[in-house]
C-alpha cells in the first residue's frame, strides 16, 4: 500500500467520488482505508436499562483502490513513485510535481 496514515486523499470511485479527507486508519491486511468525513454510515443502538437508545454516525472502511493521494504542491490527485535519497532511504515522490511526499530525517 503506497498511502500512509494522515495522507490527504481524494475519493475517485463510489458514492463519495470527489470528496477529500485525511486517512484516519489503514487496514493493510484487508486493503482498506478509513477517511475522515467520507463513507458515513449510521448505526442504530438499541436501548438498555443502563443507557438510552441512540443513532451513531461513523466512517466505514472502503477499498484503498478507490482513493488517490493529493499532491501537496499542486493540490491535484497524483500517482506515487519512489526514489532513493542521499542517505540511501526509499522516499515517496509525486509523479506530477516530482517533489517528495515524505519528511526527510537526518541521522
Amino acid at each position: 500500500m503506497k498511502i500512509k496514515l494522515n495522507d490527504n486523499v481524494v475519493v475517485i470511485a463510489g458514492k463519495d467520488k470527489g470528496k477529500t479527507g485525511k486517512i484516519m486508519k489503514l487496514l493493510r491486511k484487508q486493503n482498506k482505508v478509513v477517511v475522515e468525513k467520507v463513507n458515513i454510515r449510521t448505526k442504530h443502538i438499541k436501548k438498555t436499562s443502563e443507557r438510552p437508545g441512540e443513532i451513531v454516525k461513523y466512517e466505514a472502511p472502503f477499498s484503498a483502490s478507490n482513493v488517490m493521494l493529493v499532491c501537496p504542491e499542486t493540490k491535484k490527485r497524483t500517482r506515487i513513485g519512489y526514489e532513493k535519497s542521499e542517505n540511501g532511504k526509499k522516499m515517496r515522490i509525486s509523479k506530477k510535481s516530482k517533489k517528495t511526499l515524505d519528511i526527510i530525517t537526518k541521522k
